[in-house]
């Protein structure tokens, strides 16, 4: 499955519009305890432990948005577009939540360039 930003792939031939799909994961963030016990994985101002939440909740995102996809029958998704926010649970921590959002779309057939896999669980 091609996955990209752009809205178009040049010298390509796009055969139908499927829609838009989404994917979304949320994880659970305690800030307070999470910083306490991590505190050995900021360096600069970075947490290790964060980086790798998000880089995870990015990937079920992109996953459930190319699963979406490939349901309505398509081969790739245009306009993809990554949204991360902090849901603040007052005094118990929080979430994280990213979301993915794109055009799905069906080439014509032998028109596709070599795609990156999205990673799978």
């Amino acid at each position: 499955m091609l996955v990209v930003t752009t809205p178009t792939v040049e010298g390509k031939t796009v055969a139908q519009y499927l829609g838009v799909v989404t994917g979304e994961a949320i994880v659970g963030a305690n800030i307070f305890r999470d910083i306490l016990a991590n505190l050995r994985d900021i360096v600069g101002g970075r947490s290790a432990a964060y980086e790798e939440k998000l880089r995870n909740a990015k990937q079920i995102a992109l996953r459930e948005m190319v699963e979406e996809a490939t349901a309505r029958g398509g081969n790739a998704v245009l306009s993809v577009s990554l949204d991360y926010e902090f849901i603040n649970m007052r005094g118990i921590g929080g979430m994280l939540m990213v979301s993915a959002a794109g055009t799905a779309v069906k080439y014509e057939e032998g028109t596709l360039p070599e795609a990156t896999p999205v990673a799978s669980a």
